[in-house]
């Protein structure tokens, strides 16, 4: 290997190292494998149509970099400068390495893709629709890199939430965004030809719920959520014929709260389905 080059492989040995280790362990990165991580992946969105710890997103775009075909991020509300410099990842990057290594993050995230169509069939997105969304070329022509706007489709489809109280679009109490109706769903999914829409952003206490006759799907995937939330995480599988099956990840006992993943760390709460959610600050 040249000297220089970002070894990959020994990379992603490390990260994965620090499962089932105690809480709080941290990998010894240097600020040039970081920065790296971050050049390279960058490269590799612009080229093919995040809650964060340095080691949880430095382990994705590693598999990112390693499997550019088979391993796809996309962009969440926290991807953004604004929402992740009061949260506590600035904080982070700024006590472990600098200022200049968040700005790096802060490039990268900005080249993130935004959506995702899994075989002409399933729609994802970390949020859910948006009442400006009308083509699915709007959403391609997002340019990137691109900040998130306080408005508008990128917004939503970062931040907006279904309610099964709401026909058509309400209010959302995150400050932010839009709540979208079971009817906005079955609208949306009857005039691109899809089957589900499959997103995050919330909290649910099985790992996955159900929207809309099972039209929408919510999945969570970090079970006992800052350590406070006692819920399920779930993953969901799609075979070659489009058939959808999950696997739950069940909450281990609670143990004392890391200071960066508890609720009292600086970062903001997913809210739970049944919680009022926090306003956008």
């Amino acid at each position: 290997m040249a000297e220089g080059e970002l070894d990959v492989d020994s990379l992603i040995s490390r990260l994965l190292e620090v499962r089932g280790c105690r809480p709080g362990k941290i990998v010894q990165m240097t600020e040039a494998e970081v920065r790296g991580l971050c050049i390279k992946s960058r490269e590799i969105f612009l080229s093919q149509p995040i809650l964060l710890e340095l080691e949880t997103i430095c382990l994705l775009l590693a598999y990112k970099i390693k499997y550019p075909e088979n391993f796809f991020l996309l962009r969440g509300n926290h991807e953004c400068a604004s929402i992740n410099r009061i949260y506590g990842f600035y904080d982070e990057c700024k006590r472990r390495f600098n200022i200049k290594l968040w700005k790096t993050f802060t490039d990268c995230f900005n080249c993130l893709p935004i959506a995702a169509i899994v075989d002409e069939k399933i729609f994802c997105c970390h949020g859910g629709l948006s009442p400006d969304l009308q083509s699915m070329e709007q959403i391609r022509r997002i340019m990137r890199p691109t900040d998130v706007p306080d408005t508008g489709l990128l917004c939503d489809l970062l931040w907006s939430d279904p309610d099964k109280d709401v026909q058509g679009w309400g209010e959302n109490d995150r400050g932010v965004s839009f709540t979208f109706g079971a009817d906005v769903v079955s609208k949306f999914l009857n005039r691109h030809d899809l089957d589900l829409i499959c997103r995050a952003h919330q909290v649910v206490e099985d790992g996955y719920e159900f929207f809309a006759k099972r039209q929408l799907v919510t999945l969570f995937s970090a079970p006992n959520y800052c350590g406070e939330f006692d819920n399920a995480g779930g993953m969901m599988s799609v075979d070659e014929t489009l058939m959808c099956s999950f696997q739950i990840l069940k909450p281990s006992e609670k143990k004392a709260k890391y200071q960066y993943g508890g609720m009292n760390s600086g970062r903001p709460v997913t809210p739970p389905r049944t919680a009022t959610p926090p306003k956008k600050r």
